[in-house]
């Protein structure tokens, strides 16, 4: 998410007292204050960062943007949940799970490939659970290669900066429920 959970995220990996792996985004931070204390990030747990009907399940670098779309497709009549994922192994079942009723629509959003990613295994949660009656959809980097470039440029080019999570998340919720 930033660079305090960062610091954090480090700590709890250190502390779990088993192998653990944590992605490092090559942005720079957004340059949050820094808590001077650390600590331990209980294994597999999100954070619900905004309450709403329908949810932004987003990863890493993607919850300040979801943040962001979900504010501005409010003015839309939208009311968007934003939820730092912060874990893709284990994935936090009980919130997951919380944002899957009938009727609603589920947004992952993340910085990786979409082809067998953390959306993906978002999607095979909520089937094993037999939760097929909400709209799903997974936002990330298409399977392919890249331009070179400064991340900011790209993610424009691939639309996961800001407006262009804006129009795919408000196309996907002002569709026709089919």
């Amino acid at each position: 998410k930033d660079e305090n959970e960062l610091q954090h995220m480090l700590w709890s990996a250190l502390a779990y007292g088993h192998p653990a792996s944590v992605r490092f985004p090559k942005a720079k931070g957004l340059g949050v204050p820094m808590d001077k204390e650390l600590r331990v990030l209980p294994l597999g747990k999100s954070e619900l960062l905004r309450d709403g009907r329908d949810v932004l399940f987003a990863f890493g670098h993607m919850v300040q943007p979801a943040l962001e779309a979900a504010e501005r497709l409010e003015k839309d009549g939208l009311s968007l949940a934003v939820v730092d994922a912060r874990f893709v192994k284990p994935l936090d079942r009980d919130m997951i799970l919380r944002f899957a009723g009938p009727g609603r629509a589920f947004v992952t959003l993340e910085e990786g490939v979409v082809d067998g990613g953390a959306g993906s295994a978002v999607r095979e949660l909520l089937d094993r659970e037999g939760r097929f009656d909400l709209r799903f959809k997974s936002i990330g980097l298409p399977a392919g290669l890249y331009p070179m470039g400064k991340t900011d440029e790209i993610r424009a080019r691939i639309g996961l900066d800001v407006p262009g999570l804006v129009k795919q998340i408000g196309d996907f919720l002002k569709a026709p429920r089919s």
